[in-house]
């Protein structure tokens, strides 16, 4: 066998054992739980409202403004932990950095949270 094919096999095997278990999980689940729906179960959920007529209907622009927010409180989480994991070898340019990116979110929240895009009729 190939030595580098070798190296990636303990991968597969994880792979494999993930995808097993998963269907597993969804076919035990499946035949376990009683499968009685009704029209409420069967009915689309729409962000917590019920469902309208027209799908072309405008939206209040709040619910694109928290998305926004999502987005990027997402993305200070996913730039945070690898900074957190390399904080000993960055130094001081890697945390003011840091420090200025934080800063830019917050000026962003603050102004969001301002123009009342968080408030809630």
């Amino acid at each position: 066998m190939n030595p580098l094919l070798s190296d990636y096999l303990p991968i597969l095997i994880f792979i494999v054992i993930a995808i097993g278990m998963a269907a597993m999980m969804v076919m035990a689940s499946y035949m376990i739980s009683r499968q009685h729906p009704d029209s409420a179960k069967l009915s689309t959920y729409e962000c917590g409202f019920e469902p309208f007529q027209d799908s072309r209907r405008r939206f209040d622009v709040r619910f694109y403004l928290v998305s926004i927010l999502f987005i990027i409180f997402d993305l200070e989480v996913a730039f945070l932990f690898p900074w957190a994991a390399a904080f000993g070898e960055i130094g001081l340019f890697g945390f003011w950095s840091m420090m200025v990116f934080l800063a830019v979110l917050t000026v962003g929240f603050i102004y969001e949270w301002k123009k009342g895009a968080l408030e809630w009729e």
